[in-house]
């Protein structure tokens, strides 16, 4: 069966994949493989934080570098990454991704220092900007038939939501057994895989050759680098600190430019159908949201376990394991929920059970046992696993194949620059407060907000009119 076609819709995964049609597997496992890389760099190094900073004596603004830095190069070029997507083909760009991915994860491994370390993070980012919105573009012109892909998108999910939960229990037991190089060994062949399969199973992508708007783009970049050099460094060099208020003068100067230049340009990095679509940004603004909320909690868990509670890089990992598993199980529910009581449905009630799940973690914070802490953020992540592939989904229907590559790109910069902010702040709330109790208390209470926010987002993008993406396929 070509990969172009539509696939017959069904209530299950080997009802709408039969024997048959083996092709159509490989190629939801190649474009899988991307994501699950791009997450696992993000859940695994938190497990192995501790060893990295005895390795290297490092401070706690090196350690969010460490897991920033990637975050970083990877938010701010990904709307590069969607242009780059248009000019050369999605199959292309998404192939050079992962193989640029595979030597930074190399030079991660090898990194002598921290200083290094963080530099071969940020060449991680290059690549995973590349990779990230090419993949779910090629999802998108593999399966044009929307109630097949909104089935395929939860299956497609449920991959990167195993790696996302299961990442800190794989660095925990990398760490434990080869040390913490081993989790960037870890990339090389999962990388090479994608790229086989992605070569031998996906058509090639149509090439949009349209003009290159480079400033914006650099602007962008110097915008978010800004941003984020504010959020990391902030409590470390003063909030009035010359440094600090220089690089918000800069963020919000590049960002003002950037919004006066799209205005008044013939071709905006974002297209104008785009950026007069309501649920487009109500999409993004949801991305964020979830995101400080998700990464925010990664990497606060992670800290309080080996900190507070002196666990191993492996306990650490097996403690994280029932928290993040449940992103995975609902995503696979996503797809079939979403065909029955259409995606403003799924996202309402997911992001709303994912604040109240928060809301309940913030009011028991440190009070008491961890075992207690896990069940409302595994019912808050349960609702996450509804609503990550319906946004998903939402997002790519409104842009369409015409401008897929841009409207992948955005959602995950979005989300991107969400999971650096919700590291940064937790980084900020550790510089902060010496007492555990708080810290969680004020930092799943960020998160609750975070996520309410988003359910807001929704209302806003969907209102009260009736889900354009019903039930029945158009």
């Amino acid at each position: 069966m070509s990969a172009q076609k539509s696939l017959p819709s069904g209530p299950t995964f080997r009802e709408s994949v039969p024997a048959a049609q083996p092709r159509v597997v490989w190629i939801i496992i190649a474009l899988s493989l991307g994501f699950v890389m791009a997450m696992l760099d993000v859940t695994v190094v938190n497990v192995a934080l501790s060893k990295i900073e005895q390795d290297f004596d490092a401070p706690l603004a090196l350690l969010v570098w460490v897991v920033d830095a990637y975050t970083l190069t990877f938010a701010a070029l990904l709307l590069l990454g969607g242009s780059v997507a248009d000019r050369l083909g999605a199959k292309h760009t998404y192939i050079l991704g992962l193989l640029w991915f595979i030597v930074a994860s190399a030079l991660c491994a090898i990194a002598s220092s921290g200083a290094l370390l963080v530099a071969a993070r940020l060449l991680q980012g290059i690549g995973a900007a590349m990779f990230m919105p090419s993949s779910l573009s090629l999802l998108t012109q593999s399966f044009p038939d929307k109630a097949t892909r909104a089935k395929l998108l939860g299956i497609w999910g449920a991959i990167v939501g195993a790696a996302a939960g299961a990442g800190p229990f794989i660095g925990g037991l990398l760490v434990a057994n080869f040390g913490w190089r081993s989790i960037f060994y870890l990339n090389i062949p999962i990388g090479i895989c994608g790229a086989l399969l992605t070569a031998k199973f996906l058509s090639a992508s149509p090439k949009k050759i349209h003009p290159f708007d480079l400033p914006s783009h650099a602007l962008i970049m110097l915008c978010l680098a800004a941003f984020s050099f504010t959020l990391i460094q902030g409590p470390t060099l003063g909030w009035t600190s010359g440094r600090i208020l220089l690089t918000i003068l800069i963020a919000v100067v590049a960002l003002a430019i950037v919004v006066w230049r799209e205005r008044g340009t013939e071709h905006p990095v974002i297209p104008r159908t785009l950026a007069k679509n309501v649920k487009f940004w109500a999409y993004n603004a949801m991305g964020l949201s979830i995101n400080i909320a998700l990464f925010g909690q990664i990497f606060l868990l992670s800290l309080y376990l080996q900190k507070s509670h002196g666990a191993s890089a492996l306990m650490t990992g097996i403690d994280l394991l029932p928290v993040m598993c449940f992103i995975s199980v609902f995503n696979v529910r996503s797809g079939h929920a979403s065909n029955k009581w259409g995606l403003t449905a799924v996202l309402r009630v997911g992001l709303a059970t994912a604040a109240i799940g928060a809301i309940v973690a913030a009011s028991l914070g440190a009070l008491v046992p961890y075992w207690v802490l896990v069940i409302p953020l595994a019912i808050s992540n349960a609702g996450l696993g509804l609503a990550l592939p319906a946004m998903s989904s939402g997002m790519m229907h409104e842009a369409g194949p015409k401008d897929g590559n841009v409207a992948a790109a955005a959602l995950n910069a979005n989300r991107q620059v969400g999971a650096l902010s919700g590291v940064a702040v937790v980084g900020i709330l550790l510089v902060l407060s010496d007492s555990w109790l708080w810290r969680m208390r004020i930092g799943f209470g960020i998160f609750a907000v975070a996520l309410a926010i988003a359910c807001y987002m929704n209302w806003i993008g969907h209102g009260s009119k009736k889900d354009a993406s019903t039930a029945q396929p158009k």
